[in-house]
C-alpha cells in the first residue's frame, strides 16, 4: 500500500526519483497518467491493467459518452522505467499538465501514487481541515 508525502526535485533533464519505498511497490516500469485536480496519477503496470482491462471488455464500443473520458486518461498513459540510478523520466507534456517544475511532491493514495506541483500540493493542502475530510471518509465506508 502506497502512502506518506515526499518531497523531490526534477532534474534538467526531466527525470525524478520515486522514494524507495514506492519504487518497491510499483516496481521498475510504471504508468503515469494525467490526474485530477492538476496532479499525476502514477499506478504500477498490474494496477493500472487490472483496474481497467476488465471494465473495458464489458464496455460497449457504441457507447460514446465514455469515449473522451477513455481518450483523455489513455492518451495521456506513459509507461516510465527508472534507470540504474532510480531515474525515471516526466514528460514535458504531463509536466506542463501538472505546472511542474523543479519541485514536486509524491504522495501516497493506497493503490496508486500521485505527483504534484510542490507549489500546487502546498495551495491544495492551505487551510484544509482534516477533522472535516477524515469525518467524509464514512460516506465512502472508510
Amino acid at each position: 500500500m502506497l502512502f506518506g508525502e515526499y518531497s523531490h526535485t526534477v532534474d534538467d533533464k526531466g527525470r525524478f526519483r520515486l522514494p524507495p519505498k514506492f519504487k518497491a511497490e510499483l516496481g521498475e516500469s510504471f504508468v503515469l497518467t494525467k490526474g485530477t485536480d492538476g496532479s499525476l496519477f502514477v499506478f504500477s503496470a498490474g494496477e493500472f491493467t487490472a483496474h481497467f482491462q476488465d471494465k473495458l471488455r464489458d464496455l460497449s464500443i457504441a457507447d460514446k459518452e465514455a469515449h473522451k473520458p477513455l481518450r483523455q486518461l489513455f492518451s495521456s498513459a506513459f509507461e516510465a522505467e527508472t534507470d540504474n540510478q532510480g531515474r525515471a523520466l516526466l514528460p514535458a507534456n504531463l509536466k506542463e499538465y501538472a505546472g511542474i517544475g523543479k519541485n514536486i511532491a509524491i504522495i501516497g493514495m493506497g493503490t496508486r501514487a500521485e505527483i504534484w506541483s510542490a507549489e500546487r500540493w502546498a495551495e491544495y493542502n492551505k487551510g484544509a481541515d482534516f477533522d472535516t475530510a477524515i469525518t467524509a471518509l464514512k460516506d465512502y465506508k472508510l
